[in-house]
């Protein structure tokens, strides 16, 4: 009985010790203002964060988000984002906005951000959104959950899986996102697929895609001639 105890003891120490581990840990002060300052010897989350005593209003403040951003890609989405890049006071608290406007048709193509799920709100025009699941198991399929979105309406997107939103209408869109990432990072996955530095072999990349040679190598040569 003495050893089922303990056994399960261990089991269980096992698991606090998983959970704990499983996500990012809570910030064990109010703040970690960002600041590029190599002479700074407190780096958290990648960024060193900035004394306390200097810290003002502004490092918790940005603007623009009132107006489109800079382009994003070659369907002519741009985009406004508050991240840590932007507001330095969100280092380590995990959360980012973002504005995405499209134009009629505009696309932001499939693609995934490796550290955040995310949560979208359509503000004007309609978009066309969707998710795909990943597989964990020999007949699990690749499921794409999908829905038009209206002014108002609402859709999330989990963590790490591949989504993608679509202009559908005759008139621009825009839409703003939540992400609980200070800096969720972008994977789009044409881009990576075929615009890596230095590019994937093109035997791998017909094998991956099943198409000949020759297709793999102009789409190559597309990502190259405009530089997404």
């Amino acid at each position: 009985m003495a050893l089922k105890s303990f056994v399960l003891t261990i089991v269980i120490m096992a698991l606090v010790t998983s959970i704990s581990y499983a996500s990012d840990p809570n910030p064990l002060q109010d703040f970690c203002v960002a600041i590029n300052d190599p002479k700074s010897h407190v780096l958290v989350n990648g960024r060193f964060c900035k004394n306390p005593e200097h810290v003002t209003a502004d490092d918790f403040f940005t603007s623009g988000l009132n107006m489109p951003g800079i382009a994003f890609n070659q369907f002519g989405v741009t985009v406004a984002s508050a991240n840590v890049l932007t507001l330095p006071g969100l280092n380590t608290l995990g959360i980012s906005l973002v504005r995405f406007d499209y134009p009629p048709y505009g696309l932001n193509a499939p693609h995934t951000n490796p550290r955040e799920s995310e949560i979208l709100v359509v503000v004007e025009g309609t978009l066309y959104v969707g998710f795909v699941t990943s597989t964990s198991a020999p007949n699990e399929k690749n499921r794409l959950f999908s829905k038009i979105l209206h002014p108002g309406d609402v859709f999330v997107f989990p963590m790490g899986l591949i989504h993608f939103q679509l202009n559908v209408g005759k008139t621009k869109a825009v839409a703003f996102a939540a992400l609980n990432s200070q800096l969720p990072g972008l994977n789009i996955i044409a881009n990576a697929s075929f615009g890596s530095h230095p590019p994937i072999n093109d035997d791998i990349l017909a094998k991956a895609f099943q198409v000949d040679k020759k297709i793999v190598d102009y789409i190559q040569s597309q990502f190259e001639s405009n530089n997404y």
